[in-house]
Order: C-alpha cells, then structure tokens, then sequence
C-alpha cells in the first residue's frame, strides 16, 4: 500500500471527511489533499501530526515493515 493509499484507509476507516482531518491535525484543506491524491509528500511536522491525529506510528503511517533487517556483509 502506498502512502497516500494509506491516508485514504486511514481516514474512512474512521469515518472522518478530508476537512475533518486536515482541521484536527492543523493541516490546510488543500494540502491534506494533496497528499492523498498522491500529489505532494508531506514534510516531517506534517507526518508527526497526522500519526498523532490518527494514533499510529511514523511507521505505520508511511507503510514501513518494522524491523528491518540489514544484510551482513
């Protein structure tokens, strides 16, 4: 799942409208738009107040399998 596939579940899930969303997490309409059409990633302070908004991890949020495991040389 990608991103902003994720933002979409993220947010019907909770039965809440984009305006809902991009108001509790002090996010411009626009912008939270943007970024679940996949049309601008946002900066950091923006994915800190969405996971807190919606109560995940940063991880959990951009899709990343934790841990992660590096290959040994």
């Amino acid at each position: 799942m990608s991103f902003h596939e994720k933002l979409v579940a993220l947010r019907t899930q909770a039965g809440f409208t984009q305006a809902q969303v991009a108001k509790g997490a002090g996010l411009s309409y626009r912008g939270y738009q943007n970024y679940e059409y996949g049309l601008r990633e946002p900066k950091m302070l923006a994915l800190i107040a969405l996971a807190d908004f919606y109560g995940v991890s940063l991880d959990e949020l951009v899709c990343r399998e934790w841990p992660k495991r590096r290959e040994e040389h």
